[in-house]
């Protein structure tokens, strides 16, 4: 899905766009609460979403669907009084810090502890929590079985098995690895940082000021120069094409993918996390999750709050229609992730375990903009050009430096 693929890979905004279509529940007198979803790319979300609101019987809610740039629409709205009471996004330390967000800690009751802990750190700031989280998406290294039992190779359990797994992976028209057409560096610079053991942030400092994380994102360059990448696909890494054409013997993706995966290889595939780069290190899955969050200037704060607990807590089949019913994402709440029907073998049940096991948040509230700009041109230098990967990250560990002690001094 388009969006959600955003969410992960952190594309920038664009110009706003005007929204298009809404739902206005049981008619009446205008009263309704207003809430916002960004558009999703999955055929039925829209009117599943309408419906949801349409069976809520304690006060009307109109549902506006918003093409374009949400993000962008999102922020402007939350400067007036004229934005929605309940809407969807991932919550910023700045959104936070200037009094936009209403924190939702009495909303989870007793079943706080049914969502992941890593999913629900996503959606925390400062020890309070400001959105439920509503659908999880994530990436993970898809690979052929019989490509790497044809070669005699083993699934790579270290960042070292899986360089040498692409190079001998690499026969004829075939390349070891796909992780995007600029050789990895804009997904795969998290991963990097997380199998040394490091971080974009940890309790309030710079987690990538580190000799290891120049180590690890060498690793990075030293896949792009082995001539073992798939570079210049027609479609980027969030497509699985690159996979199922048996251009490649790995490629890196997301979840969403795997129906067609499945749909195109059958059971000729299995997925991995991101390995570890040894001791100290860990093998991971990036995380992103949009959350169910209230308006701190709506009128309604109680009502708009009791519709996300409605919703987003007391709802479980609602949960997992919007999770499973048009496309392929992790419900948040363990106890509907194990059991869902479509979850509970091949790469998806693997997914789910990943999630669970190795987690970690694609965008955590403190990594602001001027960050991430700052690290992800840091690690595409390093990887396309060759820049000292030692100097590159200290410069963006700078700019990182500077930004905490804006945000706490």
């Amino acid at each position: 899905m388009i969006s959600r693929r955003r969410l992960l890979s952190l594309a920038g905004a664009s110009a706003l766009l005007a929204a298009c279509g809404s739902n206005t529940g049981r008619g009446g007198n205008g009263q309704a609460l207003k809430q916002w979803y960004h558009a999703y790319g999955e055929p039925g979300v829209q009117q599943a979403v309408e419906r949801y609101a349409k069976a809520y019987t304690k006060t009307q809610v109109s549902v506006q669907w918003n093409p374009g740039d949400y993000d962008s629409k999102l922020a402007t709205s939350l400067l007036s009084d004229g934005g929605p009471d309940v809407f969807e996004s991932t919550p910023q330390i700045s959104s936070v810090r200037a009094g936009q967000l209403v924190p939702l800690d009495d909303v989870f009751g007793d079943a706080r502890s049914d969502f992941s802990e890593s999913i629900l750190a996503t959606h925390t700031v400062d020890g309070k929590v400001y959105g439920v989280p509503q659908a999880v998406d994530m990436q993970m290294l898809f690979y052929r079985k019989s490509m790497f039992a044809q070669a005699g190779v083993r699934p790579p359990s270290t960042v070292d098995e899986l360089v040498d797994a692409s190079k001998r992976l690499t026969t004829g028209s075939v390349k070891g690895l796909f992780a995007g057409n600029d050789g990895g560096g804009g997904v795969l610079g998290g991963p990097a940082l997380w199998s040394a053991g490091l971080d974009y942030v940890r309790d309030h400092q710079v987690g990538f000021d580190d000799p290891l994380a120049a180590t690890a994102i060498g690793k990075l360059r030293e896949l792009y120069t082995s001539g073992s990448l798939l570079l210049g696909a027609v479609k980027d890494w969030a497509e699985p094409d690159a996979f199922t054409q048996g251009l490649v013997a790995m490629q890196w993706t997301g979840l969403w993918a795997v129906p067609a995966v499945a749909k195109a290889l059958g059971d000729d595939f299995g997925v991995l996390p991101f390995p570890s780069l040894g001791a100290g290190g860990s093998a991971s899955v990036p995380v992103g999750a949009f959350g169910a969050m209230v308006n701190a200037k709506s009128k309604r704060i109680d009502e708009a709050k009791d519709f996300v607990r409605w919703l987003w807590i007391e709802k479980t089949d609602y949960q997992e229609d919007f999770n499973l019913g048009y496309g392929f994402h992790v419900p948040p709440r363990k106890s509907i992730s194990e059991k869902a029907s479509k979850l509970t073998s091949g790469a998806a049940a693997d997914a789910v375990e990943f999630v669970r096991d190795n987690a970690k948040a694609s965008n955590p509230p403190d990594w602001t903009s001027v960050m991430r700009t700052a690290f992800n041109d840091a690690v595409s230098r390093v990887v396309r050009d060759g820049a000292p990967a030692d100097t590159e990250l200290k410069a963006a560990a700078g700019v990182a430096r500077d930004e905490l002690k804006r945000l706490y001094g």
